[in-house]
């Protein structure tokens, strides 16, 4: 335990010095013997963590690694957190997805037991036709990439609502307003309706979205406005939460 504090040390010491600092200053800065910190900093140096260029010692592949995955985590946390006080506030389980080489992936979901999610009964990836974050999203895209997503996954019907074939579901997304929430009813799962809000973050298609049971269809479109809102004010400092 000593070791890992004292290697701990010496790190924070030379993320201090973007210039680098030779090993005499990190012994004198943090208080180690000089045999001790050459015998860490050799250590650090085989393990990528720093690296040594003309005596001085910087932060190496490893140690930005360590931190560009903490800030992910930071800012995944955020997306989190946010999307959980939507879901209490506005009383909607809460998902975020965006579309990425190719594929819809749902990032996070937030849902209680007071507003649980959709169950994935059907993979999502594969049912972008049928539920509303899926449209949403292709809703985003040009012509040519709709056609490629669907041809690789093709429409199905899941429901009796289901869209029936590509030609009508592509009709449908050119019909569909820009910044208008998308609203999908149970024609990914019976007994369930979906609204799906577009966001723009840089040249990534993103959503966010919510689901209701159908008995409470009427509350779907005014929850969804509201979310929009709430996006509306927050998109500035979440803009680079949500490209997680």
């Amino acid at each position: 335990m000593g070791s890992v504090q004292r290697a701990m040390r010496l790190l924070e010491t030379v993320a201090s010095h973007p210039y680098g600092a030779p090993a005499k200053q990190l012994a004198r800065e943090t208080g180690l013997a000089l045999p001790t910190t050459y015998h860490l900093l050799r250590t650090l140096v085989h393990e990528g963590y720093l690296y040594r260029d003309k005596g001085l010692f910087f932060l190496g592949d490893a140690a930005e690694r360590l931190a560009r995955g903490g800030a992910q985590q930071k800012r995944r946390s955020m997306v989190a957190d946010t999307l959980a006080h939507w879901r209490d506030s506005i009383g909607v389980p809460v998902y975020y997805a965006i579309y990425r080489d190719g594929e819809i992936e749902v990032m996070c979901v937030s849902a209680s037991r007071q507003a649980p999610a959709v169950e994935e009964w059907a993979d999502f990836r594969e049912t972008g036709h049928a539920h509303a974050i899926g449209q949403c999203l292709l809703s985003q895209l040009d012509e040519e990439a709709r056609r490629d997503h669907l041809a690789r996954y093709p429409v199905r019907p899941l429901t009796p609502y289901t869209v029936r074939d590509d030609d009508a579901l592509l009709r449908r997304l050119a019909r569909t307003r820009r910044m208008e929430p998308t609203v999908e009813r149970q024609e990914y799962a019976v007994g369930t309706v979906c609204a799906a809000v577009p966001i723009t973050v840089g040249a990534t298609a993103a959503t966010m979205a919510i689901s209701l049971p159908a008995h409470q269809a009427d509350r779907l479109l005014p929850a969804a406005r509201r979310l929009q809102t709430e996006i509306g004010r927050h998109l500035g400092s979440l803009t680079l939460s949500i490209s997680i």
